[in-house]
């Protein structure tokens, strides 16, 4: 009987072999937000407003930015190796699979459709129907509560925290951790989020997570 029903992964830096999804396009656009960065993470701006001033500076660099393009740049975007082979071998043995990210949910969704995950939320990309950008962005996830996330799939699932398993790199991740039964660190950014976690996995291969999830042949998890 397995132990664990739902998995939340992070995107940025777990699903992903960059930084995060924002970052993708500034280097695709060759758009510096370093500036915008540091705003942030003083606390001297919040994140509607990161997000409104990344989107500024693609319009700036292309007037006509819209959605496709968007779509065009995140099929190159480069992914942790071994995606396929964990989702495919968690959702055999019945555990759900979502993506949970600060990140943008035109990634998101692409990578959930692509592999298979059950569900994902990320922050969207507001545009008109034409899909020209608005400059605004919409944000779905909180950077400073990821875990009200977790929450949300836990009870959509019909599980419990003690059942949930949250995988993430960064101090942003660390809610997740708070909210699940066990977590993961893979590739850990930072002390915090390595001393949060309940297992640290350091790999290119995100199927190695998988290890600490189901049971050996032993019956040991």
């Amino acid at each position: 009987m397995r132990r664990y029903d739902l998995v939340c992964f992070d995107m940025d830096g777990v699903l992903t072999s960059l930084r995060s999804s924002w970052h993708w396009i500034n280097l695709c656009l060759e758009v510096d937000n370093d500036d915008t960065f540091k705003a942030y993470i003083s606390g001297e701006i919040d994140q509607p407003e990161f997000m409104r001033r990344d989107i500024a500076q693609w319009k700036a660099k292309k007037p006509d930015i819209g959605i496709p393009d968007l779509i065009r740049l995140f099929r190159n975007m480069p992914l942790t190796d071994g995606i396929q082979e964990t989702v495919a071998c968690l959702k055999s043995n019945g555990l759900r699979c979502v993506i949970v990210s600060g990140g943008i949910d035109l990634a998101a969704k692409m990578i959930a459709e692509e592999f298979g995950f059950d569900d994902y939320v990320a922050d969207e990309i507001c545009s008109l129907p034409d899909g020209t950008l608005t400059g605004e962005g919409k944000m779905n996830v909180d950077l400073r509560d990821k875990g009200i996330k977790v929450r949300h799939f836990i009870e959509r699932y019909g599980t419990a925290k003690d059942r949930t398993i949250s995988i993430g790199n960064s101090y942003t991740d660390i809610p997740m951790f708070k909210n699940s039964g066990i977590s993961i660190a893979f590739n850990p950014t930072d002390s915090f989020t390595e001393e949060a976690a309940t297992h640290v996995v350091r790999s290119k291969n995100i199927s190695d997570v998988l290890d600490h999830i189901l049971p050996d042949e032993d019956g040991h998890s």
